[in-house]
């Protein structure tokens, strides 16, 4: 079972072929003093050392009650219904401990699984994308109405403009004026 650096969005689901009192320690990782982990059973399973926990679920499906199995999947794990009622039949009949595994349980590092016993693959489903919902407008107004002209930009006063060019000419003359001096003496 490949896993790429790139995959998003697949949920991998497991049944889990071990009796409840033993569970807990299958569940469980042994780790070290710096935090490392040295035993994971789940992990061994799966057949992979590199697995983020926080993105893993083992649960009973007792524990689901009048949801179901399927029902989770698509409630909780987001996976597309259609995806979901092809293999109805078989994922109400599940019982005992299930693992689920997102995705992001790998770290977008590339690997290849190889589970095994106590793990039995049920199946691989794709997260359902959010649906794109379209809303009414909420004014009836607003619905096929023209846009409105845009507002043109503020005129110019034009007296503003003549003052300034009044002004402007005398200062202008004298910077010539002086120029022309400074050139013609000696």
């Amino acid at each position: 079972m490949h896993v790429s650096a790139s995959e998003r969005g697949l949920v991998r689901l497991f049944a889990v072929d071990l009796p409840s009192d033993e569970v807990e320690a299958f569940r469980e990782a042994v780790t070290d003093e710096d935090g490392e982990i040295i035993d994971w059973p789940l992990g061994k399973a799966l057949g992979t050392t590199d697995l983020d926990e926080d993105f893993v679920e083992l649960f009973n499906v007792n524990d689901l009650e009048g949801l179901g199995l399927p029902g989770y999947m698509v409630q909780g794990l987001g996976i597309s219904e259609h995806d979901v009622m092809e293999d109805v039949r078989r994922l109400s009949a599940q019982r005992g401990w299930i693992l689920v595994v997102l995705s992001s349980a790998f770290g977008r590092s590339e690997q290849t699984l190889a589970p095994h016993r106590p793990l039995r693959w049920l199946g691989t489903y794709k997260e359902e994308g959010a649906r794109v919902r379209y809303e009414p407008l909420p004014d009836a107004g607003a619905k096929g109405a023209p846009l409105a002209p845009p507002t043109p930009e503020p005129q110019r006063n034009p007296y503003k403009t003549v003052l300034l060019a009044i002004l402007a000419l005398p200062a202008a003359a004298l910077v010539l004026g002086l120029l022309f001096l400074w050139g013609t003496t000696p």
